[in-house]
């Protein structure tokens, strides 16, 4: 069959990948502890499941209006504007099945061949994987460690940036590095944006893992309003990979554009998903305090344990529920000590390469695992670097 050219530029999600090989083992017998994949290991809330179930029970089983019932579009602009200190119209929302869409259809709907776009690298590679797709430039941005954190290079933004980019796109608190944007940060890079006329992709998805300071919006800044897209969803706060519910909020003129193409692409968000998104907005918050609690202790172990073992440097993440150690003191590329921890120690991590270039020498692991499998995982992780430094010498 002849494929479109286009899809030799289509990238992945390596977590699936890796994901499908950790089960194959599993499947042979092995026992093999998950630190690939990007989920939390919480259940939903038992008051978001009972109203999805509720909705199912009454009937809500069919097409939605496509860019959400007006519900949930309310609840969330009311719950993303109240969170930023904003006031956002429903008509601005669009909920997708997931966040992933939101990114998808402002790059269609903004982005022409040639135009160029700034994302972070190391970061989500579905970024990257966009941006090749629909034929932009690439302008990566990396990090840098300073006192135990890592930070976003903004120098490197304010400079990459011209009048060519129609896009900039920022994730804090990051995938994969745990980096928060502070609010110095902030003022710089909406600056420029406004210099150079981009608009500005904030993928905000953790917003409310976070442990260190307070979440620095970019909508909030003067004038940004007009030109920001928030990506936020309910798979991380509130444990609902499964059900898929994301939602951008943007200018309404752009809004309307974004739901034209889930018309052409989705048609529309399951409704009684959406109704269990209304109550995990409306409902009872202990059970996602709660959990942000436990990542933190986990934070704190996983810091400390790979900090412990020789050849691996790990700054500490500020929010989100991953760890991006340097291993480059092992003497093992990125894909190498994934691969070693894989086979030989029954640990699936991900090789910080899957994030893009600039994370050769880094793997991410994510500690949304329990605490006494985090500690197994640990002790594992040594042994199996400690016996390869061994057999390299």
């Amino acid at each position: 069959m002849r494929l479109a050219d286009r899809m030799n530029r289509l990238g992945t999600e390596t977590a699936f990948e890796v994901l499908a090989r950790a089960r194959a083992l599993e499947r042979q017998g092995r026992t093999v502890i998950h630190l690939e994949i990007g989920e939390p290991d919480f259940d939903t809330p038992a008051n978001v499941v009972e109203a999805g179930c509720r909705a199912l029970s009454s009937g809500a089983t069919h097409y939605s209006p496509a860019a959400g019932i007006p519900e949930l579009r309310d609840a969330i602009a009311e719950d993303a504007g109240r969170r930023r200190g904003l006031t956002f119209s429903p008509e601005s929302v669009v909920v997708t099945p997931g966040g992933k869409p939101i990114m998808f259809f402002v790059m269609l709907a903004l982005l022409e061949p040639g135009d160029s776009v700034a994302y972070p690298n190391p970061g989500f590679p579905i970024y990257e994987s966009m941006v090749d797709f629909l034929g932009a430039r690439r302008i990566p941005i990396g990090y840098e460690v300073q006192r135990d954190w890592f930070v976003f290079d903004v120098d490197s933004l304010v400079e990459g940036v011209d009048e060519t980019t129609r896009l900039i796109i920022l994730n804090s608190p990051s995938n994969p590095t745990g980096a928060t944007l502070s609010a110095e940060d902030i003022d710089r890079i909406a600056r420029r944006a406004a210099d150079v006329d981009a608009v500005v992709l904030s993928d905000e998805i953790y917003c409310r893992i976070l442990y260190e300071g307070v979440h620095e919006s970019i909508a909030t800044r003067p004038d940004m309003l007009s030109r920001t897209v928030l990506l936020d969803g309910f798979s991380k706060t509130y444990a609902m990979t499964g059900w898929r519910l994301g939602y951008g909020i943007m200018p309404e003129e752009l809004a309307v554009h974004v739901t034209r193409l889930m018309v052409n692409s989705d048609s529309c968000t399951a409704t009684f998903t959406q109704l269990a998104g209304v109550e995990a907005l409306q409902g009872d918050q202990s059970p996602a305090e709660a959990m942000v609690e436990e990542f933190r202790r986990r934070r704190d172990l996983m810091v400390s344990g790979l900090n412990a073992i020789p050849g691996i440097s790990c700054a500490t993440p500020k929010g989100a529920f991953y760890v991006f150690p340097d291993i480059r003191g092992t003497g093992l590329t990125s894909r190498q000590a994934a691969d070693l921890l894989l086979q030989e120690a029954g640990v699936a991590v991900l090789a910080g390469t899957s994030f893009g270039a600039n994370g050769e020498g880094f793997l991410r692991l994510s500690y949304a695992n329990s605490y006494e499998n985090l500690e197994r995982a640990l002790d594992l992780i040594g042994s199996a670097l400690r016996s390869s430094r061994m057999a390299l010498t």
